[in-house]
């Protein structure tokens, strides 16, 4: 992904919380494909640990595809992978900018991590990155559920994944959010996304919130 300069994160803290926030990813990796196009599945991707200086590159992911998915046949431990976080984003109307002529556009927030993979499919692999999940992301709903007496069925069904681990040796992000407009416009901007409902997540309160920073 092209980082353009007015348009890079903020903040380190904004790439790992659209990160946290948007765990629904593209794992991307090489061949499969027809043609030879690259090989995409969308599944759950968390976070591990973070390396030593807070951001992800030298931290690791965890994820999992199903069994059945070929995906993971394809690879081979320390193959790159590429894995996309997509977090809000929107249509920008000419009719925010308030004057003529003008082009319509797109504010978005977007995380890439390049990684090497380990497929990770020894006993017991499969609860653990299962339970990390959930884990991850029961911490995002209003009131966590308890997996205890779930884990059993965990155990029956586990086999049917193959998991991963994510070594990341590249970050890229573009926080794309009407930064190169005047604080009217961008107000504006918000004010017409929350009009039509911010249907692809909330990108009002970004463009508000980060969009001011340069």
């Amino acid at each position: 992904m092209y980082e353009f300069e007015k348009y890079l994160a903020p903040s380190q803290h904004e790439v790992t919380e659209l990160v946290r926030l948007h765990p629904f990813a593209l794992v991307v990796t090489n061949g499969g494909g027809a043609g030879g196009a690259p090989t995409v599945t969308h599944t759950p991707v968390i976070i591990e640990r973070m390396a030593s200086d807070g951001g992800f590159v030298g931290g690791a992911m965890l994820g999992h595809i199903a069994r059945k998915n070929p995906q993971w046949r394809q690879l081979t431990d320390g193959d790159p992978v590429l894995l996309v976080f997509s977090g809000p984003h929107g249509y920008v109307s000419p009719t925010t900018y308030a004057d003529d002529p003008n082009v319509p556009t797109w504010d978005y927030a977007a995380v890439h991590l390049t990684a090497r993979v380990t497929v990770l499919d020894g006993p017991g692999d499969g609860m653990y990155v299962v339970t990390r999940t959930v884990e991850e992301l029961e911490r995002l709903e209003p009131t966590e559920w308890d997996m205890e007496s779930s884990l059993p069925t965990f155990e029956r069904i586990v086999g049917g994944i193959v998991s991963f681990r994510f070594e990341v040796i590249e970050q890229r992000a573009v926080f794309k959010l009407s930064q190169d407009k005047p604080r009217e416009v961008r107000e504006r901007v918000a004010a017409a996304s929350r009009a039509r409902g911010c249907p692809h997540g909330d990108v009002a309160e970004l463009v508000e919130r980060v969009g001011g920073h340069r």
